[in-house]
């Protein structure tokens, strides 16, 4: 079975979901500006699942904060960087929302954004607030 043409893999849909999600972190802009520009940029349509996880998310950043704050030893989210921030926040809602992707996969795309977007460091930081998280859920390792 072969993608359709213009079709998006999840990991993309991940991705662009992580730029808009620093973006709108960042910049405090309104989401529909963040999708327009994102898409002439791209010249693609903004994924669906891309943008059910920025709403999904940016409807729920207070409880994703909050749960950032009692998983995460020592950090809030507030004194995270933007970049984990967006990452946390985005695998904490799939964790929480999509009971369909497994966690290891969750947790896994999350710790390949860090490596990319951040450090060693953060992906090794974003693996133990993600394991803690999925363990708590009961859909840990």
């Amino acid at each position: 079975m072969s993608a359709q043409p213009g079709a998006v893999s999840r990991r993309q849909a991940r991705r662009a979901a992580f730029v808009l999600l620093y973006q709108h972190d960042v910049v405090e802009t309104p989401l529909e500006p963040l999708y327009e520009r994102y898409a002439a940029d791209t010249r693609e349509p903004i994924p669906p699942y891309t943008r059910e996880v920025v709403e999904g998310v940016a409807a729920s950043v207070e409880a994703l904060d909050a749960r950032i704050d009692g998983v995460s030893r020592g950090w809030t989210a507030d004194r995270l960087g933007a970049v984990e921030r967006a990452i946390l926040r985005l695998a904490l809602w799939e964790l929480s929302e999509r009971p369909d992707v497994p966690a290891p996969v969750v947790v896994d795309e999350a710790v390949e954004l860090a490596k990319r977007y951040a450090s060693p460091e953060a992906a090794s930081f974003v693996n133990g607030v993600l394991g803690t998280a999925a363990r708590q859920d009961g859909r840990g390792r």
